[in-house]
């Protein structure tokens, strides 16, 4: 197992800031602190790295880039907007997948810190008080890509997914839909969750419209084709889907296709994020325009701002949705 100075931190007790304190003797540390870190990187066998210790004044010019799924096609355009103006402004960017899970998320965030990066893009689902102060130790500007802080504790960029949920549930009531069903993932994701939701729910309850709900544990395809099926299987009638990824409701339509149902004269779709897949798949999917290139490119622009402490005219900024309207609605 690899060790890395926050898994020093946490055995000890104290900050990662401390570690550093303790390896280079740069401060003055309480005796009874320094025993316990001392402790901590025997009973762990860390060993540090003496090319990064000496590099602690210096800029690297480097960003560490966490994210949950590079693969997701979502977050490959995100990073590909980061990348390009890191390069821009001769940043080179060290990416690494936290699958989602918290414990993965800390410990990376102490490997970035121990390789100096000069800040930290982040991307997550949920930011948690023991993930804000796992970045206040680590002492790194920080900037969430796609990623709510409900307290707004650090800077962001994001869309207005709310308003996006309820301006494609509006489209769907005027061209006639009544039966919606909203597919979505977790709710209690900050991002694809309950925004989402929310935006919906308001439409249906202006309409006063009946809710069709299913929440999927996950926001893949093959996730979606399962709840899908049993949505259907379940006798339930609907003349609409909105789905929040195109992953989901590239399975809906497939599942809707397969169950006799036409796209769209019988069931309209209406999916977010518009990846590749909407227009891979037959008919084209309707879909909620994020702009994923220009949240990852504006969130490496907003950190360079803050590493080289130029105005900033906000810490959390929104970019705007559009709806690319094609054959499946």
């Amino acid at each position: 197992m690899n060790v890395t100075i926050y898994d020093v931190a946490r055995e000890a007790g104290v900050s990662m800031a401390t570690v550093s304190r303790v390896l280079n003797g740069t401060a003055v540390v309480k005796e009874e602190t320094r025993k316990k870190v001392l402790d901590a990187i025997k009973k762990l066998h860390y060993r540090p790295n003496a090319v990064a210790r000496g590099l602690a004044s210096k800029r690297t010019k480097t960003i560490g880039v966490i994210v949950p799924d590079v693969s997701a096609p979502v977050v490959a355009e995100m990073v590909r907007g980061i990348e390009d103006i890191a390069r821009m402004y001769q940043y080179h960017i060290i990416l690494c997948n936290s699958d989602g899970q918290l414990e993965r998320e800390k410990d990376l965030i102490g490997t970035m810190w121990e390789k100096q990066v000069d800040g930290l893009l982040f991307m997550g689902h949920d930011i948690s008080q023991e993930l804000v102060k796992t970045f206040e130790d680590a002492q790194l500007p920080v900037v969430l890509v796609n990623t709510v802080d409900p307290e707004n504790r650090i800077p962001s960029v994001n869309v207005d997914n709310r308003q996006a949920a309820y301006e494609a549930t509006q489209f769907l009531v005027k061209e006639g839909a009544r039966r919606i069903l909203f597919l979505g993932g977790p709710r209690s994701h900050l991002v694809l969750g309950e925004p989402r939701y929310s935006g919906y729910l308001q439409v249906m309850q202006e309409q006063m419209l009946e809710p069709l709900l299913f929440e999927c544990e996950d926001t893949d395809y093959e996730t979606g084709l399962t709840a899908m099926k049993q949505w259907l299987a379940q006798g339930k009638q609907l003349d609409a889907v909105l789905a929040a990824t195109d992953e989901l409701a590239t399975a809906a339509m497939h599942a809707c296709q397969e169950a006799g149902y036409q796209i769209p004269s019988q069931v309209k779709v209406i999916s977010f994020d518009n990846s590749r897949l909407t227009f891979m798949v037959r008919p084209e999917l309707t879909t909620i325009v994020q702009p994923l290139y220009d949240v990852g490119a504006v969130s490496m622009r907003l950190m360079t701002k803050l590493l080289h402490d130029e105005p900033v005219d906000s810490y959390s900024v929104i970019l705007p949705h559009d709806m690319v309207i094609r054959q499946s609605t």
